[in-house]
């Protein structure tokens, strides 16, 4: 099962994500999102548990728990829609980037 983890401390590393989970039984992985620009926390990861049972037990017992200034969202992820996300790079606030005048 795959859990979208929020809210967390934005020095925590995989190691240690994976460490707060093990707590509740088997961890496939462990990844914090990492800015590419940046390359710091983007406050968020995903946690893969092979047995549900655990994997649910950690929703249950970690959800709503400060690790730091602010609680944790913990839940299944849900599944990705094709096209989704990114695509905001060529984006103005008010619409799409200006490209000139048409030419026809």
């Amino acid at each position: 099962m795959k859990i979208f983890v929020a809210g967390l401390p934005y020095d925590l590393d995989d190691a240690e994500l994976e460490e707060i989970f093990e707590k509740f039984g088997k961890v496939d992985s462990a990844k914090v999102a990492m800015d590419k620009m940046t390359g710091k926390s983007r406050g968020f990861g995903f946690v893969e548990m092979p047995i549900e049972e655990e994997a649910k037990d950690a929703i249950e017992n970690l959800n709503d728990i400060s690790l730091g200034k602010k609680p944790m969202v913990v839940k299944a992820a849900e599944e990705r829609q094709p096209g989704a996300g990114g695509g905001n790079f060529n984006r103005r606030p008010g619409g799409f980037q200006n490209r000139g005048p048409r030419r026809y």
